[in-house]
């Protein structure tokens, strides 16, 4: 089943984002222009859905997204706003990207990837949900539709068509995926 975006506005470039050190200590600030236009390390949250079946819904980016539009991506992602902590940033980009406002929703941390330039100099926590079916309210200006796909499928795509996902998911998946399925069945 695919999930369509309905129309809205997209991210602005004028974005504040805390830039860190190789620590993810906060030691500045800076513009979402600036931080991605000189690599700073800074931070973002994806989120990984999952449904009772063990499928992961993904997004596709927006093609007006600044980095990798058009690309597969976790079921949600976003920077972690100045001053924001990750859980909040999480909580956050669910309402934003998918509509989704239930904080009763059980976001489990699962890991946090290193800032480096696979994961586009950001510091990833990763966090699983689920079982979740929706429905979705895609915000268009991230995201252009979403889809449901089981792990099989999902490590085939990422190893015969890379291009086609973000960077982040790529190294997410390929690195992590053993400690992604044993999440979802806890």
């Amino acid at each position: 089943m695919m999930a369509k975006a309905s129309p809205d506005s997209s991210a602005s470039s004028d974005e504040l984002f805390d830039v860190v050190d190789t620590s993810d200590r906060v030691i500045g600030q800076a513009s979402r222009r600036e931080v991605h236009a000189r690599g700073l390390f800074h931070r973002a949250v994806h989120i990984l859905i999952h449904n009772a079946d063990g499928h992961f819904f993904l997004q596709r980016r927006s093609p007006d997204k600044d980095t990798f539009p058009d690309c597969w991506d976790s079921s949600c992602t976003g920077h972690v706003d100045a001053g924001e902590d990750y859980p909040a940033a999480a909580r956050r980009e669910l309402g934003e990207e998918l509509g989704w406002h239930d904080h009763t929703l059980a976001l489990r941390p699962l890991l946090k990837l290193s800032a480096c330039p696979e994961t586009g100099h950001e510091f990833i926590q990763i966090y699983v949900a689920g079982p979740l079916a929706g429905p979705f309210t895609l915000h268009p200006g991230e995201i252009s539709e979403g889809r449901w796909i089981g792990p099989d499928e999902l490590e085939a795509q990422i190893k015969e068509s890379p291009d086609r996902f973000a960077g982040s998911m790529r190294h997410l998946w390929l690195h992590h995926r053993t400690e992604i399925l044993a999440a979802i069945t806890r």
